[in-house]
């Protein structure tokens, strides 16, 4: 518990009105930036965003209980109440939400994994390594957020930062030590993370995505740099690094003798000489300063290595031994919508459906599918698509991408927002013209999902790329229930039947 004056103190608000010694209790709404979850008691965060400004909604949160404002603005001229005026409301947000929920970061080892690809299944693959070393584990991700065995699904990859506060502190209340958390580029920007003290920060890679919001690569580094350097507020006490990465040796820089290193192809601390991998999953040997460690897993493909070899630096960084590292390994059996296979057995086509959305992902499991592809003695066909209101530049990479390593592309609707599916197409379509291979428009993703898979040969495998675990598609006239494991188990129980 704090009060609102000790609040105002530790940001150094300018502050007027009056009860500064009014107390603010630690509980999932103490603090919000947003006026409709705002409870009596809590404290309004107003945050001058790039759509609207929370400044326009101080009367609501007032309406609905609030007892205190935090903004960059002074208060209005009717104003009653407490006002706390400061120089950057996110940051505010950050500093405060952590005060209220009495630093929790401080009190568990923190693992942050940030990256263009690989965050997901390295954090439920760390996951796993706390399970199998005895712990209770915390997760929070792009697929749902985890303390224990409670599972609630997510909203945001890293949501803002009242929320993490309150999901540390109930990961802390529920008796776990470890927590570990996947960290966006947009997360850094917008100071959801400031102030967080992470045991360890992992760097998985650096590939094109998101340029509509940062711009250039340059930038979209730069942000996620700020994880390793300190630019938000706090340096990690360990790094793991990748460095088949270009920039891993850059990052590698910073973290000195506290970096851990992994790799496929460089000398690095973590490596391995032999991988094999089919639909059974993959084993390989990995070198480590602890000893060589036999790892067998589930998890399907080369992406797959790079993340259980980043997944045994965090093991190693936190001080779980190679046994409980490759026990967890093990024990991690899928994870949704990342190479997850839905075909079954016996049937005669294979399908994947994977969460790829940029050209490096798809190229990754492109490639693994063409290995696996070619010891069936089948074809590769591939679905997928770009979002809409979101980085145009990836739409003929993306393309091109999938022609280059398909035999059959169809391009159709991923999530088109407001956009013009159709125009959409056209932009993935100068890709696929570059290869000139086999492929078709098809803006209905459920006729495209159904074409790939009855049309497919005996031993061809489907990949249905782009949206993986998700389980809604957002169109123009708002978000709908779809899911491409669903659909495409639909369509492959229609084959059956006409078998």
């Amino acid at each position: 518990m704090v009060t609102l004056g000790e609040i105002a103190s530790y940001l150094g608000a300018r502050v007027s009105g009056e009860g500064l010694g009014t107390i603010i209790r630690a509980t999932s709404l103490a603090i919000t930036h947003d006026s409709r979850r705002t409870v009596p008691g809590g404290i309004f965060v107003a945050i001058e965003g790039a759509r609207t400004d929370g400044n326009y909604y101080v009367g609501e949160a007032m309406r609905r209980g609030a007892i205190a404002i935090i903004s960059e603005k002074p208060p209005p001229t009717d104003f009653s109440g407490v006002w706390m005026e400061v120089t950057d409301a996110r940051a505010a947000l950050a500093q405060a939400a952590a005060l209220i929920h009495g630093y929790p970061a401080r009190k568990l080892k923190l693992v942050g994994i940030t990256g263009t690809n690989g965050k997901t299944t390295t954090a439920h693959l760390v996951e796993a390594i706390f399970r199998a070393a005895g712990e209770l584990p915390a997760r929070m991700g792009t697929i749902s957020y985890r303390i224990g065995d409670e599972e609630v699904a997510a909203e945001y990859t890293t949501p803002e930062a009242a929320e993490i506060q309150d999901f540390l502190r109930r990961a802390v209340a529920a008796g776990a030590r470890y927590a570990v958390m996947e960290v966006s580029s947009h997360a850094i920007a917008l100071r959801r993370v400031d102030g967080l003290e992470f045991a360890v920060a992992a760097f998985t890679n650096l590939t094109q995505d998101h340029l509509d919001y940062h711009g250039t690569m340059e930038e979209y580094f730069a942000v996620k740099r700020r994880l390793f350097d300190g630019g938000i507020g706090t340096r990690p006490a360990r790094s793991v690094i990748n460095l088949d990465d270009p920039r891993g040796a850059e990052l590698k820089a910073l973290g000195g003798a506290s970096a851990i290193t992994y790799a496929l192809e460089a000398a690095a601390d973590i490596t391995s000489e032999a991988c094999d991998f089919g639909f059974d999953g993959l084993r390989l040997r990995a070198r480590t300063p602890r000893g060589e460690m036999a790892i067998e897993s589930p998890l399907v493909g080369r992406p797959h290595a790079y993340n259980i070899l980043c997944a045994i630096g965090i093991g190693l960084a936190l001080g779980f031994t190679p046994d409980q590292i490759a026990q967890g390994i093990a024990q991690c059996q899928h994870v949704p919508g990342r190479f997850e296979r839905v075909s079954e057995a016996g049937d005669e086509i294979a399908v994947v459906v994977d969460y790829a959305h940029t050209p490096d992902a798809l190229v990754n499991v492109l490639r693994t599918v063409r290995s696996i592809a070619s010891r069936r003695g089948g074809r590769v066909i591939t679905v997928m698509g770009c979002g809409g209101d979101r980085d145009r530049t990836k739409r003929p990479l993306m393309g091109e991408a999938a022609a280059r390593l398909s035999d059959w592309v169809i391009a159709t609707s991923d999530n088109p927002r407001s956009e013009d599916p159709e125009a959409i197409l056209k932009e993935i379509e100068a890709g696929l013209k570059v290869i000139g291979q086999n492929y078709e428009l098809l803006v209905d993703r459920r006729e495209a999902i159904f074409r790939a898979i009855t049309r497919a040969r005996p031993q061809d495998v489907v990949v249905i790329a782009g949206k993986g675990h998700e389980n809604y598609q957002i169109l123009a006239s708002g978000k709908v229930h779809f899911d491409d494991r669903e659909v495409a188990r639909e369509a492959l129980a229609q084959r059956r039947s006409q078998e």
